[in-house]
C-alpha cells in the first residue's frame, strides 16, 4: 500500500503493523533496509546465545529481527493448537529429541521472532531535544534525521524511551529508521515491508492498521492462542500512540521491548514553568538587595 494525499495536500498518517505470529526470522527485511537505505554493514556476529547475528537496533541496524529462544509451547496456547492443520503462526517450533517418547520432559521448543524498528511515536521526545532541527516530522507523520544538519550533540540517544537512536562511530551523528520516506514520498511502500516473504511487516494507513491489528488478534485468541496481544497501537499510551507497532505472542519485557514506554520530555513544560519562577523571584530578590543597600 502506499501512502495517499487527502486532495487538500495533506498526507494520511502512515506507519507499521509486524505481525510477529508469522515473521519466520527470515532478515529479508534487515538486508532490504541496509541494501535501500546505504546502511553500513555492522558485523554479523553470531554468538553461542542465539541465531541472531545483528544483537539489536543501532546507527547501522534500523530494523533488527530478534530471536527469542524458549521452552515453551507455541504461544503458550491450549493444548494442540498450533500444530499442522489448526492455526498457522509461521515461526519455527519443534519437540525437543526425546520428548515425544516420554525420554525428556523438556517439552516443546519455539523461537519468537520480531522484527523490531524505530517506533515514529506520536509525543517524540527526540524532536523536543534536538537543538539544531535535525529531527523533524514529515508530511507522513513519521519521525527522521537529517544528518547533514545533525551536529552529533547525542540530547536525543537517551531522550528515546526505546533506546532506537543511536551514534555512528565513524561520523559521530544519529542515525535510524527514516520509514523509507524517500519511497513513501513517491508512492511506495518501505523496503523492509516489500522485501518480507510473509507479510509481517505491513504498511498502510495506522487507523486501517490498526483495525486489521484486532482482527488478527481476535482470530488467534479463537484459535486458542491466548498470549496474542497488540503493543504501542493505543493512541492513548505514554507516547500518545505509536507509528511502529506489534502483535506480540509474549510479554514485550521477552523481546526487549519497555512494558510502559513514556515520553522522557513529559515533564519539560512544567519545569520550564518552575524555572521560569524561580528565575524571576531571584530577580526580585537580587533588586530588593540593591534597593536595600542604596
Amino acid at each position: 500500500m502506499s501512502a495517499e494525499s487527502n486532495g487538500d495536500g495533506r498526507h494520511e498518517r502512515v506507519g507499521f503493523f509486524t505481525d510477529t505470529s508469522v515473521c519466520i526470522g527470515c532478515k529479508a527485511c534487515e538486508v532490504a533496509c541496509k541494501e535501500w537505505n546505504m546502511v553500513p554493514e555492522d558485523g554479523l556476529d553470531f554468538t553461542s546465545m542465539s541465531f541472531d547475528n545483528s544483537g539489536g537496533l543501532s546507527a547501522d541496524t534500523w530494523r533488527h529481527v530478534a530471536f527469542v529462544e524458549q521452552r515453551e509451547p507455541l504461544g503458550h496456547q491450549d493444548p494442540g493448537v498450533g500444530r499442522p492443520g489448526a492455526v498457522d503462526l509461521g515461526m519455527p517450533s519443534f519437540e525437543l529429541p526425546g520428548a515425544a517418547t516420554g525420554a525428556d520432559e523438556r517439552g516443546e521448543f519455539r523461537w519468537l521472532m520480531s522484527s523490531d524498528v524505530c517506533k515514529h511515536c506520536t509525543s517524540a521526545a527526540c524532536l523536543d531535544v534536538c537543538p539544531t532541527g535535525s529531527l523533524f516530522r514529515t508530511e507522513f507523520g513519521t519521525v527522521v534525521v537529517q544528518e547533514d544538519i545533525c551536529n552529533g550533540c547525542g540530547y536525543c540517544v537517551p531522550a528515546c524511551p526505546y533506546g532506537v537512536i543511536d551514534k555512528r562511530e565513524e561520523d559521530g551523528r544519529v542515525w535510524k529508521c527514516t520509514l523509507c520516506y524517500d519511497r513513501i514520498g513517491d508512492g511506495l511502500e518501505p523496503a523492509c515491508a516489500k522485501a518480507c516473504p510473509t507479510d509481517s511487516i505491513q504498511f498502510g494507513n495506522l487507523d486501517e492498521l490498526r483495525a486489521r491489528a484486532e482482527a488478527r488478534v481476535a482470530d488467534l485468541h479463537e484459535a486458542g492462542v491466548s498470549s496474542a496481544r497488540l503493543y504501542g497501537e493505543d493512541p492513548d499510551n505514554g507516547v500518545d500512540g505509536a507509528g511502529a507497532f506489534f502483535l506480540l505472542l509474549d510479554e514485550p519485557e521477552v523481546y526487549g521491548l519497555p512494558p510502559d514506554p513514556l515520553v522522557t520530555t513529559r515533564d519539560l513544560p512544567s519545569m520550564w514553568r518552575h524555572a521560569g519562577v524561580a528565575a524571576a523571584a531571584l530577580v526580585v530578590g537580587a533588586a530588593a538587595t540593591f534597593v536595600g543597600r542604596r
